[in-house]
């Protein structure tokens, strides 16, 4: 009895062994790739508790989350010829696992590797002004242009986005004295833009005061009120140009009845007296 008793312990304890050894965990965001006798063996397994057979199959465990895999610096020159150091970060995730591990050695460096080429590529293809301003549609070329090999390898870009432009500190002290020059010619066009506005209104106000008398009048007495509210001691009053023009007229209107009297009696007014 003692023989059997022993015996049967011992298969219990190899069939634990057996199946400890044949249970594989696969978590919420893994897929599990079995091989059997180096080859892939059906499809992968879900999340879960898996069964493999012991000495015969290998489970590989694939990520399905989406990756950050940042992109190092790379120094290029632009098509304007500048050079610039741009760095860019890509979100990819597996989408087939047997592609993934059976179509490229690691799947990791080689994004890494194609995403630099594509960075470079970039860079050479654009203008400054291009990296600095219009990101969006560098970051959908770059996308192209990683994702287009990326297929075959069962892997989908997520995004691509480009980080940073580190510039030559020659070129930021050029951009900045043409950002200085470029609003000082916008201060100088609106100023220039206000005077002309100004001077159309001036315009039409006279035209206006031109043909009514009265609103000038009037215009005079609003600058007198906004004076006096200051609280000043000494009140300037402005004199009436047309007065003196009424004035003038009125002088000259006289001169003229002089002159036709003295032209209709034919005597001066001199020989009058001595007569």
């Amino acid at each position: 009895m003692e023989t059997v008793l022993v015996i049967l312990v011992v298969i219990g304890l190899v069939l634990v062994v057996v199946a400890g050894s044949s249970l594989r965990i696969v978590r919420q965001y893994e897929r599990g790739l079995v091989f059997r006798f180096g080859r892939v063996a059906g499809l992968p397994r879900e999340p879960g508790l898996s069964l493999i057979v012991p000495g015969v199959d290998h489970m590989h465990k694939v990520n399905m989350q989406v990756v950050t895999l940042p992109v190092p610096a790379q120094d290029g020159i632009t098509r304007d010829n500048v050079t610039v150091r741009v760095d860019a970060v890509v979100y990819f995730r597996v989408i087939d696992p047997v592609q993934a591990i059976v179509g490229v050695e690691n799947y990791r460096f080689a994004m890494l590797q194609v995403a630099q080429s594509s960075l470079r590529r970039t860079i050479g293809e654009s203008n400054l002004d291009d990296l600095l301003s219009h990101r969006e549609r560098l970051n959908e070329g770059l996308e192209l242009m990683i994702d287009s090999p990326a297929v075959g390898w069962g892997i989908h870009i997520d995004r691509v986005e480009i980080k940073d432009v580190a510039l030559p500190e020659t070129m930021k002290r050029a951009m900045s004295r043409q950002a200085e020059a470029e609003r000082e010619r916008r201060g100088r066009v609106i100023a220039a833009e206000g005077e002309l506005q100004a001077s159309e209104k001036l315009s039409q106000a006279a035209a206006t005061m031109a043909d009514t008398p009265a609103a000038l009048q009037l215009r005079l007495l609003e600058t007198v009120v906004e004076v006096a509210a200051e609280k000043n001691s000494t009140l300037v009053l402005p004199f009436p140009v047309e007065l003196l023009r009424f004035l003038d007229e009125r002088a000259k209107r006289d001169a003229a009845e002089r002159a036709t009297n003295l032209g209709a009696d034919g005597v001066l007014p001199s020989q009058q007296r001595a007569g």
